[in-house]
């Protein structure tokens, strides 16, 4: 990460097996780049002029990385399994150090189809919170990472995912979320923001986990090239359904007619959630938005308003 970092999610304070203390501790997955040169052509699917294919690019081999905090202020770099230090880097049959790659056994035991990747990149974590009889009998794991990729065989950018017992050390699982021709993410599946499915309590003003999580993630049309965020639900956090869009571009002439994405969602006291998601305009700037939702998967724009005290 010596060339660029950037923010993927922060879990608020937990212990896990690896963590033990009291408050536990605040947990930030983030992605990086190094100065290592790669060619462009490696990321385009399109002819290009001649001589450009072959022109370098540093910082695009990105991979995953954790830190710990215990104030949520000041963090350090805990060092993962992968030679530089990452948790998470794309898999690469040439390199000698993923060679246990081939080995990988799914969690039924069945052997994995793991895909090269160019990049590992904007991880975000769920955290499963069933009972432990429980998350056992449906062989389910403690922790998720859902991370951006793209394919080197395709060029398709996609959503994987791997598991982890304790935050730190993650074994890969595959393509859980990945393009669909004729649909508004045949273009491309990315950024996605993960949250468990919940109920309001009208009695005592609380939410209370529901059955299933819900995932919000940034389609890309292939029709008009436009980034749109789209939902999908899932009952294991590996097998996951898509169910549409959940917030469309803006109206012609709006902050967020060229693209919305990045969605992440909180939850409010009042029974409703905010989505804040970045748009761009037709000129190409960028913005952050925030719409509105009672069931976490079709949101409305709303109009911030600010109040100053005199």
């Amino acid at each position: 990460d010596t060339a660029h970092v950037g923010l993927g999610q922060v879990l608020l304070p937990m212990s896990t097996p690896a963590v033990m203390t009291e408050g536990g501790v605040y947990l930030m997955y983030y992605m990086g780049g190094s100065f290592e040169e790669t060619n462009i052509g490696k990321y385009l699917d399109k002819e290009l002029p001649e001589g450009m294919a072959e022109k370098k690019i540093a910082g695009m081999n990105m991979k995953i990385g954790v830190a710990l905090s215990q104030d949520g202020i000041s963090f350090g770099r805990v060092e993962g399994d992968d030679p530089t230090g990452a948790i998470m880097a794309p898999y690469d049959a040439s390199d000698p150090n993923m060679k246990y790659i081939l080995q990988l056994r799914d969690d039924d035991g069945s052997r994995l189809d793991i895909p090269e990747e160019l990049y590992c990149a904007w991880p975000e974590v769920a955290v499963n919170d069933l009972p432990e009889d429980t998350r056992e009998e449906k062989k389910m794991k403690s922790f998720y990472m859902y991370y951006s990729t793209m394919l080197k065989s395709t060029k398709e950018k996609a959503i994987a995912f791997a598991v982890s017992e304790d935050g730190f050390r993650w074994f890969k699982r595959g393509l859980c979320v990945v393009p669909e021709e004729g649909t508004l993410d045949a273009g491309g599946c990315a950024r996605c923001n993960v949250l468990r499915k919940a109920k309001y309590d009208e009695d005592n003003g609380t939410w209370r986990n529901d059955n299933g999580w819900i995932m919000l993630y940034e389609g890309v049309s292939k029709e008009d090239g436009k980034h749109r965020i789209m939902a999908a639900e899932s009952d294991d956090l590996r097998n996951w359904s898509k169910i549409g869009v959940a917030l469309n571009v803006g109206e012609d002439g709006a902050w967020d007619s060229d693209g919305v994405g990045a969605p992440h969602v909180l939850r409010l006291d009042d029974g409703t959630s905010r989505m804040y998601y970045t748009g761009q305009s037709k000129d190409g700037s960028t913005s952050i938005g925030v719409a509105k939702s009672i069931d976490d998967i079709e949101f409305s724009r709303e109009q911030a308003q600010f109040s100053f005290s005199t």
